[in-house]
């Protein structure tokens, strides 16, 4: 029997209240339907923002060091249901097990991490310029906070958001993508299983212009949070700024890898597969540009053309499988009209290209690891996100000519230089236009403990995890303590 998903407001299952429903499906097995959602539309978001509102004031009350505890029951929890929530990405998301395994340890380290934060929250103190006036600065809740996430890293993304938010104090109106709501139902059901005080945590499944755009438009939502594509987090930012929200934007990536002469190609070879083609290519830091030095282009492309064919594709949970499907059949469709632009535009397929079909690919959404070599740096398939496993060579004659190859997109979350020269190593690290720049390593990987995000449209300056969760979702207020006893002017009755 397919099982029935509800909305989670103030504590509380229920469904929808229009009643209606939409269905989550296994992409790589299209007949399995993975549950039932309620498709949540105004009226059930504005309930989950009265629930959220009305919550705040008791939780932002409660010490930080007791929310922490709660944060860790829930890293707890998730060592305990780490597999069957790794089995259930695999299932609802497409990826293969080990990195749904790894999603899921993502939001453990997350959840440890976080707690630990709760006995710090650090503010400042400063000298003042006045006798027997103190000056400090200390980290206060926001309010009631509007989460959205994609589909990509069903437990790991949502945990980068809700981990600090509820930490600080904030209540949280919690809105995942429309193809991974069990994913969702079951991380909330872990904090309910915490301990988490009714109101704090609200879920509302649905579809963006549903039960997205009200949560954006309340006033009483005083930040955004939002992981997802550019176009989409444009229409955010500019809707929010209507009532001054704090909006926090994650969206697209072109990530380059660059190559150089002197790379130890073994390792370039392994980070260039995983870091292309880990997660199907549906990753905002995926390896989607390879910029290789003339001097090693052919070698380089030769053998990860070799290493590519032998990639095998299928459901995630068969023990061989390296690729999973992609999420749904308009992805698939989109990375499709991709590749069929970068034949237009003359670059040349090297493996690939095609939508897998026969046997059990009529079942998913399956499209074939794809290489493209001779692409120019202007054409759109070196330009656009794809969101696939597509992946473009782009010779380069120095290092010089690949930074510039590098930097000539919008956008600007990841990067990765290959070489054995360390003085060129700390040059990319300065000249490449990235939040993020990995040496020696493909361009996904990033850890907890260091701010996510990055730069140019990228994002809009904010950084998720790491130090920065906690500045992010908490605001500064500036506290001034005179005990001199008369009335000292600032700047005028200075000494």
């Amino acid at each position: 029997m397919v099982e029935v998903f509800k909305n989670y407001i103030g504590g509380k299952w229920i469904d929808a209240c229009s009643g209606e429903t939409f269905e989550s499906r296994n992409p790589a097995h299209t007949d399995e339907v993975i549950g039932v959602f309620p498709r949540s539309r105004e009226a059930d978001v504005v309930a989950a923002i009265d629930a959220a509102h009305a919550a705040f004031r008791p939780w932002s009350r409660t010490p930080a060091p007791a929310r922490a505890e709660i944060i860790l029951k829930v890293g707890l929890l998730l060592e305990r249901y780490k597999e069957d929530l790794a089995a259930l990405e695999t299932c609802e998301m497409g990826k293969v097990l080990a990195e749904g395994r790894g999603d899921v340890q993502e939001a453990i380290d997350m959840a440890k991490f976080i707690a630990g934060e709760g006995r710090r929250l650090v503010g400042e103190t400063v000298p003042a310029e006045l006798r027997s006036k103190f000056a400090m600065m200390v980290r206060q809740p926001i309010g009631v906070v509007g989460l959205i996430t994609p589909w990509n890293f069903p437990i790991a993304v949502p945990s980068w958001k809700l981990l600090p938010a509820i930490l600080c104090g904030n209540t949280v109106v919690f809105k995942p993508a429309e193809d991974t709501p069990a994913c969702a139902a079951r991380f909330v059901q872990i904090f309910e299983e915490a301990g988490l005080p009714p109101g704090v945590l609200n879920l509302v499944t649905g579809y963006g212009p549903e039960a997205g755009a009200p949560i954006v438009e309340d006033e009483r939502v005083r930040m955004l949070s939002f992981t997802g594509s550019s176009a989409v987090g444009r229409e955010i930012a500019a809707r929010a700024g209507r009532s001054l929200k704090k909006v926090m934007l994650e969206m697209g990536g072109k990530n380059p890898m660059i190559v150089m002469h002197d790379a130890n190609l073994e390792l370039a070879l392994e980070g260039a597969l995983w870091g292309a083609f880990g997660t199907t290519g549906q990753r905002c830091t995926a390896t989607s540009r390879i910029i290789v030095h003339r001097d090693v282009a052919d070698k380089f492309t030769t053998q990860l053309v070799n290493r590519a064919k032998k990639l095998r594709v299928g459901f995630g949970l068969d023990a061989d499988v390296d690729l999973g499907p992609v999420i749904n059949e308009q992805q698939l469709k989109t990375i499709d009209e991709y590749v069929n632009v970068g034949k237009q535009e003359g670059a040349q397929l090297l493996l690939g290209g095609e939508i897998l079909t026969g046997g059990k690919y009529d079942l998913g959404y399956y499209y074939r690891p794809t290489i493209f070599s001779d692409v120019h740096f202007r054409m759109r398939i070196a330009q656009e996100e794809i969101f696939g496993p597509v992946v473009a060579i782009m010779p380069a004659s120095s290092y010089e000519d690949a930074v510039t190859i590098a930097n000539s997109t919008q956008y600007g979350l990841s990067s990765s230089i290959y070489t054995q020269d360390v003085n060129l190593a700390f040059q990319a690290i300065q000249d490449l236009e990235a939040g993020i720049t990995y040496v020696n390593a493909p361009t996904i990987g990033a850890e907890i403990q260091l701010p996510f995000g990055g730069v140019k449209a990228t994002g809009n300056g904010h950084r998720e995890a790491g130090s920065s969760a906690i500045k992010e979702f908490t605001e500064i207020k500036a506290i001034y303590i005179d005990y001199s006893g008369k009335l000292q002017r600032a700047q005028i009755d200075v000494e």
